[in-house]
């Protein structure tokens, strides 16, 4: 950000693992921070939280407009949790979930990203904005996984884990484009990765 200080506007990509677990609580930019994600990635939620501090830091250091996305679940045609699942599926490696089910989360669907990019940089700020980046849906891993192998004919096994994960929603929400279960069609049937040839012949007509 020193570097680039004479900029109109810096957008950071954080992550919703910042936030302290709250259970099914809807979590919003006001939720209290915390060690999230410490069950899966031991130093992830911790770095997040340190890089929003350099960033509203430098915002006002540099009176330079700054913006933080607190990004949730994306997904895609180039990848994402939904897409990692379904490779674990298909090599039938067990998918960690919470036990204090459902594990919900907004899906945000990498056009959405795309589309909103131009306005959240137009809301940067001094002292820095934050916003949750996530869509509207709220939809848990059990359904997503299950939707995966409705389309693909795999079966998704689970794992439990000891709570950690948090219930990330947000307060600050795009609205999709389209819903996630038309969205993973289209993944489906236009992903270039061979994985979908083999699960999914039907899509790839």
């Amino acid at each position: 950000m020193k570097y680039c200080q004479a900029a109109q506007a810096f957008l950071h990509v954080s992550s919703c693992a910042v936030y302290h677990p709250a259970g099914h609580e809807e979590l919003t930019e006001k939720s209290p921070l915390g060690d999230n994600h410490r069950t899966m990635f031991a130093t992830y939620s911790v770095g997040k939280n340190a890089q929003e501090a350099v960033v509203r830091l430098c915002a006002r250091a540099f009176d330079l407009p700054s913006i933080i996305c607190r990004l949730n679940v994306p997904y895609g045609n180039n990848g994402g949790w939904p897409y990692y699942h379904l490779l674990m599926m298909e090599n039938g490696i067990p998918i960690p979930v919470n036990t204090d089910a459902r594990n919900s989360y907004t899906l945000i669907h990498e056009d959405d990203i795309v589309r909103t990019i131009p306005a959240l940089v137009n809301a940067a700020s001094v002292p820095a904005e934050i916003v949750n980046w996530s869509g509207h849906e709220h939809v848990s891993i059990e359904e997503w996984c299950g939707y995966i192998g409705e389309l693909t004919g795999l079966e998704p096994q689970v794992s439990n884990t000891r709570p950690g994960y948090a219930t990330e929603r947000d307060e600050q929400q795009c609205q999709a484009g389209a819903s996630w279960l038309a969205r993973h069609r289209s993944t489906g049937s236009t992903a270039s990765n061979e994985c979908w040839k083999p699960c999914a012949p039907d899509l790839l007509k």
